[in-house]
């Protein structure tokens, strides 16, 4: 039986992935009346990523001058542990876990149970954050480390597109949630065009609030992260996916904080 063709009045298939994209790296409400696909959605990270971002510098801005600067920074590290569901920092607690396990890593890997190296990981995350946001909370006004915490985050979306591209799907025999990925992979020049002009974006942006180029710090932890994952590995995972995500987004504010700080 031959396939139903699209309705005219359907929406195109990147906006139905973009779609796909927002229900699968948030917990913000579905956009109604579209149709969700979720075979490309991977391009379209950085913009959730964004989107993300610009929510937690805006609860940045409101809390600014209202709340004491370590008060203000837990707020905003629990905003954005909520608005992703955590999905990422799974990963940083079980690809701990798989570093620590040795040729058992895929095993506990899939474990459900967290381990030392998973709790160990997760409280590192955070706290390289919360240092780089008590940074820029001394020596930054707050438009800039909102700026900051969009940069970071579009950054982290950033670093799996180059795990994919550069290293296999460690579960290829035996299936895995994040597989879709590979499956539907056009390579790296294709998937990343819907985010050039976010990028162009930020750097028209950082210019104004005194960011300058410094927002580009974070393409040093996009390379770094997943190459070194993936060497230590063979490869990655949905885990590591998101592994890289968080990682890189801590240590990418981080790298901004410590450059506005000097300067």
């Amino acid at each position: 039986m031959s396939s139903r063709p699209p309705s005219p009045s359907a929406p195109p298939a990147w906006w139905q992935e973009l779609a796909g994209a927002w229900i699968f790296y948030s917990v913000l409400p579905a956009w109604p009346r579209v149709q969700p696909r979720f075979e490309r959605i991977a391009r379209f990270g950085p913009w959730i990523g964004a989107v993300l971002g610009s929510l937690q510098g805006l609860l940045w801005i409101l809390s600014d001058g209202g709340l004491p600067p370590a008060a203000q920074v837990a707020l905003v590290l629990a905003c954005g542990l909520s608005l992703s569901g955590g999905i990422h920092i799974d990963g940083v607690m079980d690809t701990a876990d798989g570093l620590a396990a040795g040729e058992r890593a895929l095993e506990a890997m899939d474990d459900s149970r967290v381990g030392a190296s998973g709790v160990v990981a997760f409280a590192q995350v955070l706290l390289v954050r919360a240092a780089a946001l008590l940074t820029l909370a001394e020596v930054a006004p707050a438009p800039l480390v909102a700026l900051a915490l969009i940069w970071a985050a579009v950054w982290g979306r950033l670093a799996p597109l180059v795990a994919i591209q550069w290293f296999p799907y460690l579960r290829q025999t035996s299936g895995g949630s994040a597989g879709f990925h590979r499956q539907h992979w056009r390579g790296l020049g294709r998937e990343l065009l819907p985010s050039l002009p976010l990028l162009v974006l930020l750097a028209l942006a950082s210019g104004s609030v005194g960011l300058g180029g410094l927002g580009a710090l974070g393409l040093v932890p996009a390379l770094v992260i997943p190459w070194l994952l993936g060497r230590r590995l063979g490869g990655h995972s949905g885990d590591t996916y998101g592994a890289c995500v968080e990682w890189c987004e801590a240590l990418a504010l981080a790298l901004m904080a410590w450059m506005v700080a000097l300067a």
